[in-house]
């Protein structure tokens, strides 16, 4: 008995059955520590990212005002170009987009070989569309265009003051004097000509062009107060010669 007690406590313990160890529940993996208020609060929070939007006036006004000078001189020298080929040269339309179209080919043509042969793939051309919303703006923005314009000419023509009536009426006339001793191509060039200085020239002298609007509105002033009162006083002369010849009538 002695030796039985002696081995008892040193003997290993019965294994468990598969049915004791297919009943005992999975302990849970150990949930992490949570973050402190200092570590939550120290992490930076990014805002989101700005984007910048150019509509098609800010693009024109940067053209038109030369803060694109590479853009400029690019428009300027092509309208040049054409011009010359155009009147100088007496080539038609046709004609030169048919050449500008063979360039652009040609181009096109030895850029894609030497990718090929370069790297071995076909150059990329998928972001080479003009997406939906692109299309509806710029089909919204000549619509309100379209609408400024007729607007406009019913405004002159109907609500405004007879001067602003006159000035319209006068100024298609003079357009319609220089079309016929130019063509429409030299009349684009001069447009595009004027359009690309006359901005320019009237933001860098704008104080001056002010000051002397100011004193020819003064001399304009001056002489309509002038002309009144020589109005004036001939129909006070009229006025007195015709009561005199009442005067003897009735006499």
């Amino acid at each position: 008995m002695s030796e039985l007690q002696s081995e008892s406590p040193t003997s290993p313990p019965p294994p468990k059955s598969d049915q004791q160890t297919s009943k005992s529940p999975a302990s849970p993996p150990p949930s992490p520590p949570p973050k402190s208020d200092q570590e939550t609060s120290e992490t930076p929070t990014l805002p989101p990212p700005k984007v910048q939007l150019h509509s098609n006036s800010d693009i024109l006004r940067e053209i038109v005002l030369w803060r694109r000078k590479q853009l400029n001189v690019g428009i300027l020298a092509a309208a040049t170009a054409t011009w010359i080929v155009m009147d100088v040269y007496h080539y038609s339309f046709i004609t030169l987009l048919s050449w500008v179209a063979i360039a652009l080919l040609s181009c096109l043509f030895f850029w894609g070989t030497i990718h090929r042969f370069l790297k071995k793939e076909a150059p990329d051309l998928s972001e080479l569309e003009i997406s939906e919303e692109t299309a509806k703006a710029q089909a919204g923005l000549l619509r309100r265009r379209v609408e400024d314009g007729i607007r406009l000419m019913f405004h002159v023509g109907s609500e405004r003051e007879w001067f602003v009536f006159v000035g319209a009426v006068a100024a298609l006339y003079i357009l319609s004097l220089a079309a016929k001793h130019l063509n429409f191509v030299t009349l684009c060039f001069i447009g595009i000509w004027g359009a690309m200085t006359v901005p320019v020239i009237y933001v860098k002298n704008e104080q001056k062009i002010r000051e002397f609007e100011g004193s020819a509105m003064m001399r304009w002033q001056r002489l309509n107060v002038m002309f009144e009162e020589k109005f004036q006083i001939v129909k006070s002369k009229i006025g007195g010669k015709q009561k005199e010849v009442k005067e003897k009538k009735t006499k």
